[in-house]
């Protein structure tokens, strides 16, 4: 062979060696993110959920990407969504509850990582806590169980309060045993209770105020999680005292919050999203039984509304914010 043809040759060879070498480099992982409720409503979800990934050392767009589906409260297109992510071949798909319901309904093949505020072995999402079996694993915050603490926590706020209003969310699994919890722990401190449920805010509280309610307890779910600014708004409009599930109402001017840590919940289940890619099976995953909980009082709110905060409440506060 002449040099020149070997040089020739050569060249060719080292030009097509980066196209070898990339074409030999495992595709990016997809991971399908589904929430019933609205991106404007859960921003803070999807943060955590990514600060789990990067604990894991998965970063969006650089060594992952990620197929978001927001359902801003119709959850009769999850089950549509789910069918969508299962096509484009994403390989572990994360989840709210009802997402998480449609996609295990449809596909026992694709991965599915549940944050879930009810119980993940009575909705059926999982075996056992322990041993989940299947294609399913997550992190559970039991956030309907504690409807009577937060109950509680409003009749010390306003011990005056002899009827109470209560906001019912319907569509989330978990949502009506959370209601007979609360009217059974105000029957045990001699209150009435008036629940009002759906989508139409508005209403519920037309008839919270023909009622005339002392304080509202809101229930759980991620659609009246999306609907919150309206909600505070509307409480805040009447002058109605209104306990609420997460920390994320209070900062939003809610009065009062008491619940699990949603954020810290979510976090670890970007953690265990990462621990999946990297070759974990969930049904070897126990469920996360998440134990962080969360007090917070708005003094703002608090003013406004014309309360005075017991001294109680006050040192049992995990935050007050001013």
């Amino acid at each position: 062979m002449q040099r020149r043809q070997f040089i020739v040759l050569l060249g060719g060879a080292a030009a097509a060696w980066p196209l070898a070498a990339h074409a030999q480099q495992p595709a990016m992982p997809v991971i399908g993110f589904m929430s019933s409720a609205s991106p404007l409503g859960q921003a803070f979800y999807a943060t955590a959920f990514r600060n789990g990934l990067k604990e894991g050392g998965y970063v969006e767009g650089s060594n992952v990407a990620i197929e978001y589906r927001w359902a801003d409260g119709h959850v009769d297109r999850l089950p549509g969504f789910a069918a969508d992510l299962i096509n484009r071949k994403v390989a572990v798909i994360f989840a709210d509850t009802l997402s998480a319901l449609a996609a295990k309904a449809v596909t026992s093949a694709i991965l599915i990582v549940f944050s879930s505020g009810g119980d993940p072995v009575k909705l059926g999402l999982v075996a056992s806590l322990n041993q989940p079996g299947g294609n399913t694993t997550g992190a559970t915050f039991l956030v309907s169980t504690l409807a009577p603490k937060r109950l509680e926590l409003l009749h010390q706020m306003k011990p005056a309060a002899t009827a109470i209003g209560y906001l019912l969310n319907p569509d989330y699994p978990g949502g009506k045993a959370e209601a007979i919890e609360t009217e059974a722990a105000a029957r045990a401190l001699g209150l009435t209770v008036e629940a009002r449920g759906g989508s139409d805010i508005e209403s519920a509280f037309a008839t919270f105020g023909r009622r005339r309610v002392d304080a509202i307890v809101v229930g759980s779910g991620p659609v009246y999680l999306s609907l919150r600014d309206q909600i505070v708004a509307l409480a805040a409009r009447d002058a109605i005292p209104a306990i609420y599930n997460l920390r994320i109402w209070a900062v939003s001017g809610g009065l009062m919050s008491y619940g699990p840590s949603i954020e810290e919940a979510t976090r670890q289940c970007g953690v265990y999203v990462t621990q999946i890619l990297k070759g974990a099976k969930p049904a070897d995953m126990p469920v996360i039984q998440s134990a962080k909980f969360e007090f917070v009082i708005n003094l703002k709110t608090a003013r406004m509304l014309g309360l005075t905060v017991p001294q109680p409440l006050g040192v049992a506060a995990d935050e007050v914010i001013e």
